[in-house]
């Protein structure tokens, strides 16, 4: 029996879905090895947002974008020989259980985490998670996609460097980790809002009508498809 065979239909569709996305064309995307036990079917999406290349942006930018360029404005002549930078991170996955969950309201369910470095003196700022919900809210909004039992944790992440490495700067981080249930196996739109939001982390434009800005931040260097095992 062909492996498909095993496969049920309404993920498959779900599969050929993800495949018709357009994501933002910033978004490095690549498939993943999806967790194991989480759910008989998954699949998972791994993403990362690089600074642009040592030119002026044709549009503004903010957060690390910004810095990012203006750190290789003055080293354009050797930028090609460095590293990247990395403004955000991200990833998605989709959990399918043909059976459905109670706890999901629902056969399938969507995992995500987003995470990118802040400027050390904005975590304090009390309003850092509400905005990053809010961009998770408005982004599924903005693209349509229909959702419900919606949760999720944003978290700020205190780095300290000592002994030898003490001459590192401190740094922080903000991490989003959501899920939510969508309300049919159509997941275009869906993984289309997560680009965006992965994408508004790292403090690239557009932000969407109505979207909050975070703070300005900085960036430091730095399996197939089939049965969930």
């Amino acid at each position: 029996m062909n492996a498909l065979d095993q496969v049920p239909p309404d993920f498959l569709h779900a599969l050929g879905t993800l495949r018709k996305a357009q994501c933002r064309k910033e978004l490095r995307l690549a498939e993943i090895p999806a967790p194991a036990r989480l759910a008989p079917f998954a699949v998972a999406l791994g993403a990362e947002v690089m600074a642009p290349g040592a030119h002026t942006p044709s549009t503004p930018v903010h957060g690390p974008a910004a810095l990012a360029f203006a750190a290789a404005s003055g080293t354009a002549a050797d930028a090609a020989g460095e590293d990247e930078t990395e403004l955000a991170t991200g990833r998605f996955i989709l959990l399918h259980d043909p059976d459905g969950s109670a706890v999901w309201d629902g056969g399938f369910r969507i995992v995500t985490y987003i995470r990118a470095e802040l400027e050390p003196e904005m975590g304090n700022d009390q309003m850092l998670g509400t905005v990053a919900w809010t961009w998770l809210v408005e982004a599924l909004e903005n693209h349509k996609a229909e959702y419900r039992a919606a949760g999720g944790t944003a978290t700020r992440v205190l780095s300290e460097s000592f002994g030898t490495l003490s001459g590192r700067p401190g740094s922080i981080d903000i991490e989003l980790r959501a899920s939510w249930t969508p309300d049919s196996s159509d997941i275009q739109a869906h993984l289309e809002a997560w680009s965006d939001m992965v994408c508004m982390f790292a403090g690239l434009p557009p932000l969407p009508d109505g979207v909050t800005a975070l703070p300005p931040r900085r960036r430091g260097p730095q399996g197939g498809y089939g049965p969930a095992r």
